[in-house]
């Protein structure tokens, strides 16, 4: 009888031994399953960067190239320089048809003035409407004038091509002697303030990630992760079977019933934190983590980072940035420089340009009161003192 009993006391606990592993690869198997299908992760996660293409605004052979390969750029710094020559030149001209015309306009008021004060009796009202006209045209003239010499002078300053952002020259094949076209981009510079991370998360995924949650990416090469929050949610990827053939009839691919391929879900990062040491590259590859999955502590990876801190030499916290991007060499404010917006209608008056050209209806230009010798007084009296017969008026 105790035989008997022990052997089944043996069996029940096979048994018992059996379902708990059963019961244990049960437990794991939908860790696994929730770990690897439904949580909020994916190791297929880019860095991202925003570059711009600068081109020039006008053409000519580059004189001077004042930057290299990979260095560091802020905005408004010159990047490399344009012959400026015939650029001078232009804006030389510019000025003197401004004067000329400035010059021009105040004889044209003068005369216009004088025919508009004088009666019907000296002159006609057609003579009137015609001085008045070529005193408009005179006007518009210099406008005219004015608005091609500022555009010599911005042309002048376009010259000198400058960075837009705070970044880093990339890909540098300018030499100089180089033709510079306008609207041709030759030069890149990566945006230093831009960088964000785009995760692509499968579709059985995206119920657990939501605008606003934390986020963490680990680098390939890095133990610290990058701290950041989902910025966004793509609201849209292709299709293949909305392409058309040839014929122009639907392209559909066929699809196996058994298999079910989760498409993959562009979710933009926003970069909010990196450990110092790191610096990022664009087109790099990252493990994301969102939600609570992102939380300190709750990855081995945060885990490992604890530990190569101890181990290794201390490091400061992590920079914090703004959220409008993140810079890995820039740090805090400082000041830049802009790039020139003169006013084309601003500038000065035709007064101001040419004075004493014209100063009354009456009297004479400065010029021609200083050319008058000082022992002929009796001219300009006699003058004055004419007085016309009854009936009888002065013509200009």
């Amino acid at each position: 009888m105790a035989v008997k009993r022990t052997t089944r006391g043996r069996r029940l606990l096979r048994i018992l031994a059996t379902l708990a592993v059963l019961a244990l690869a049960a437990f794991a198997a939908l860790i696994v399953w929730q770990y690897y299908v439904t949580a909020p992760w994916t190791r297929d996660g880019r860095v991202r960067v925003q570059v711009a293409r600068i081109a020039p605004q006008v053409s000519g052979q580059i004189t001077e190239l004042r930057v290299v390969d990979n260095q560091l750029v802020r905005k408004g710094d010159v990047l490399y320089v344009i012959d400026p020559f015939d650029f001078t030149v232009a804006l030389d001209s510019a000025k003197a048809e401004v004067e000329n015309r400035a010059a021009d306009l105040q004889v044209k008021r003068a005369q216009a003035a004088r025919r508009e004060a004088l009666t019907t009796v000296s002159t006609s009202i057609e003579e009137k409407q015609q001085y008045a006209g070529v005193a408009r045209q005179a006007e518009a003239a210099f406008a005219s004038a004015k608005a091609q010499a500022a555009q010599a002078e911005i042309n002048l300053t376009r010259t000198a091509v400058r960075s837009p952002v705070n970044g880093y020259v990339t890909n540098l094949l300018l030499r100089v002697g180089d033709y510079a076209a306008a609207g041709t981009s030759n030069i890149s510079v990566i945006d230093a303030d831009s960088y964000w991370i785009d995760g692509y998360f499968e579709e059985t995924k995206m119920d657990h990630i939501r605008v606003g949650d934390p986020a963490t990416a680990a680098l390939m090469g890095y133990a610290a992760p990058i701290r950041g929050r989902v910025d966004s949610i793509t609201r849209g990827i292709s299709t293949p079977n909305a392409a058309a053939s040839t014929q122009g009839l639907p392209s559909v691919d066929p699809v196996y019933t058994w298999v079910r391929l989760a498409q993959r879900v562009p979710v933009r990062i926003r970069i909010e934190a990196v450990p110092p040491g790191i610096a990022l590259v664009a087109g790099t590859t990252a493990t994301i983590s969102v939600g609570a999955y992102a939380e300190r502590g709750d990855r081995l990876r945060d885990v490992f980072s604890a530990l190569v801190d101890r181990l290794g030499p201390k490091r400061p916290q992590d920079a914090v940035v703004s959220p409008a991007g993140i810079t890995t060499t820039v740090k805090g404010s400082h000041e830049v420089s802009t790039l020139p917006a003169p006013d084309p209608t601003a500038g000065p008056s035709a007064d101001e340009i040419a004075p004493g050209i014209a100063p009354g209806i009456n009297e004479a230009p400065e010029s021609a009161k200083d050319g008058q010798s000082k022992d002929t007084p009796g001219r300009e009296q006699r003058g004055s003192q004419r007085n016309p017969g009854p009936g009888r008026t002065t013509r200009d």
